[in-house]
C-alpha cells in the first residue's frame, strides 16, 4: 500500500443479524471509509430496515451489493457489482466497485470502477478451505491505487500488504467474528495500532 492512509472497508456477513446496525455505526465511527452490505438472501425490505437503522450521516458510506432499487430511497455511496449482480442498474451513474477474483479480472476491469476486490489474498476467515492462489509477481504487477486486497486481512497481515500495490483492504471474518461490540471495538482498535 502506498504512502496514503489505505481505503479501509468492512463486508457484512451474508446474513443479518441482531444490532447489525450498531456495528456498522460503530465501523464507520471509527474512521473506516466504507461498509458493503452484502446480504444476498434477504428482501429488499430486510435491508431496508438494516439502513433505516444506521444514521443518515453515514448512508453516504454504505456500499450495496444487491437491492439496488434502494438506490432511489436513500443516498448511499455506491454499489458494488458481483456474479450475482453483474451490472449496474440502467441510468445508475454513482460509484462503482466490483468483485474480481483473478487477476485478468482486474485487468478487464481496472478502468471502468473505482475499486476492485481482489480475494483471496491470504486464506480466508470467514470461508474455511477458501486459500489464496496469486503469486508474489501477479501481486507486485497489480494497477497502483486500484485493488483493494480481500480475504484473511488482520491487523497483523497489514504489514505484508504494503508490500503490494493496493488501495487499502477490506475485512470480513476478522471483524465480524467479533464476539461483543466490546470486542469489535477492541479489533478495530487493533487495526488502527497497524496503521
Amino acid at each position: 500500500m502506498g504512502d496514503n492512509a489505505p481505503l479501509r472497508i468492512a463486508i457484512t456477513p451474508a446474513e443479518p443479524f441482531h444490532d447489525e446496525a450498531l456495528w456498522i455505526k460503530t465501523i464507520l465511527e471509527a474512521g473506516w471509509d466504507y461498509v458493503h452490505l452484502r446480504h444476498p438472501s434477504e428482501t429488499l425490505r430486510d435491508v431496508k430496515a438494516v439502513i433505516e437503522r444506521i444514521p443518515t450521516r453515514l448512508h453516504s458510506r454504505l456500499r450495496l451489493h444487491g437491492h439496488f432499487e434502494l438506490l432511489n430511497e436513500f443516498n448511499l455511496g455506491g454499489i458494488h457489482l458481483n456474479s450475482r449482480c453483474p451490472e449496474a442498474p440502467p441510468m445508475y451513474r454513482g460509484a462503482v466497485s466490483r468483485t474480481c477474483h483473478t487477476v485478468a479480472e482486474v485487468e478487464t476491469y481496472k478502468d471502468s470502477h473505482d475499486y476492485l476486490t481482489l480475494s483471496p489474498i491470504f486464506p480466508s476467515i470467514s470461508k474455511p478451505g477458501y486459500s489464496a492462489e496469486f503469486i508474489d509477481s501477479q501481486l507486485l504487477a497489480l494497477p497502483e491505487g486500484k485493488v483493494v486486497a480481500l480475504g484473511g486481512i488482520t491487523p497483523e497481515r497489514l504489514p505484508e500488504l504494503s508490500a503490494y500495490p493496493f488501495k487499502g483492504y477490506a475485512v470480513l471474518g476478522y471483524l465480524f467474528g467479533a464476539q461483543s461490540l466490546d470486542d469489535l471495538h477492541s479489533r478495530l482498535a487493533h487495526f488502527s495500532s497497524e496503521l
